[in-house]
């Protein structure tokens, strides 16, 4: 798993230099979600607010998220991507998606359907089931 993990963030860096492993799941998550408070992104990932603040700033300044007012409550602001925000996501969304085709296009079915089953087991014993939103195309 550490392997795993190590992996993914150097991927991470690989597919664009501005988008960290944190920064691309949250960009992730505020395209599934429309939006959001920074606070929601904190307790969402178990994040420190601070943690979580940096992460935006840094977004911010690249112009991948904006803030807007919301609309049911203008003293709140809530972060939205921006068009060139969705493109990175789309393009790094894209990169992962041929990197895991490419490493497992010689894996029998059998066994990409036994490692998507252990997958799901292991991320519900995780505490949450199934991601929504996650790839289900290999």
């Amino acid at each position: 798993m550490t392997a795993f993990a190590r992996r993914a963030r150097a991927s991470a860096g690989r597919m664009h230099p501005e988008l960290s492993l944190v920064s691309y799941t949250l960009l992730g998550h505020l395209e599934e979600s429309g939006g959001c408070r920074a606070t929601d992104l904190a307790t969402h990932y178990a994040l420190d607010k601070s943690t979580v603040s940096r992460q935006v700033a840094a977004l911010e300044r690249t112009g991948l998220i904006e803030r807007r007012l919301d609309p049911q409550d203008h003293r709140v602001q809530v972060l939205h991507l921006t068009q060139a925000g969705r493109r990175i996501l789309a393009q790094v969304t894209e990169s992962r998606r041929e990197a895991f085709h490419e490493r497992l296009a010689d894996w029998p079915e059998e066994d990409l359907e036994r490692f998507a089953a252990y997958l799901l087991r292991y991320n519900a014993a995780a505490g949450g089931g199934p991601l929504k939103g996650a790839p289900t195309d290999g």
